[in-house]
C-alpha cells in the first residue's frame, strides 16, 4: 500500500477498506500504539483493535459503515483531528438494522506516512425536550 500523504487521504482510504472486513487491510492505516474507544470498550494497540473489529464483523458479517459531515478541527504538518457522523447497516437476528453516532479521529504523521492514533465512536445522545 502506498503511504498516506495527507490526513484526508488517510480518512478516505480508511472509509473504503473498513467495509472489506479484513483487518489486514486496515492495520497499515493504524499506529501500533493507537487507542480506540467504542461503546463496548477501550482498545490499546493494533492487536486489541484488530480483535475488536473481528468480533464486530463475526457478529454482523454484512455490516456496512460510512462517514458523513466530516469536519476537520485541527490540521498541522504533523497532526490532525476530525469530527464526523458515522452510520452503519447490518442484519441483526435476521432483520435489517441500522444506526449511527458521533466520531472523532486523531491522526499523526509518521516517517512512512499518516496513521490513525485515536478513534472515539459513541452513540448519538438522546434528544431532550425542554
Amino acid at each position: 500500500m502506498l503511504p498516506m500523504t495527507s490526513p484526508a487521504a488517510l480518512l478516505e482510504r480508511y472509509g473504503t477498506v473498513i467495509n472489506r472486513h479484513r483487518f489486514d487491510d486496515i492495520a497499515p492505516l493504524i499506529a501500533e500504539d493507537a487507542v480506540f474507544w467504542f461503546n463496548d470498550g477501550s482498545f490499546r494497540g493494533s492487536d486489541a483493535i484488530g480483535a475488536a473489529f473481528e468480533r464486530t464483523w463475526a457478529r454482523y458479517p454484512d455490516e456496512q459503515y460510512g462517514l458523513d459531515d466530516v469536519t476537520w478541527i485541527a490540521v498541522s504538518a504533523d497532526a490532525a483531528a476530525c469530527l464526523y457522523r458515522f452510520r452503519w447497516t447490518a442484519t441483526v437476528d435476521g432483520r435489517p438494522a441500522s444506526g449511527g453516532g458521533r466520531g472523532t479521529t486523531v491522526m499523526k504523521r509518521q516517517p512512512d506516512g499518516w496513521r490513525i492514533v485515536h478513534e472515539h465512536l459513541s452513540a448519538e445522545p438522546p434528544v431532550l425536550n425542554t
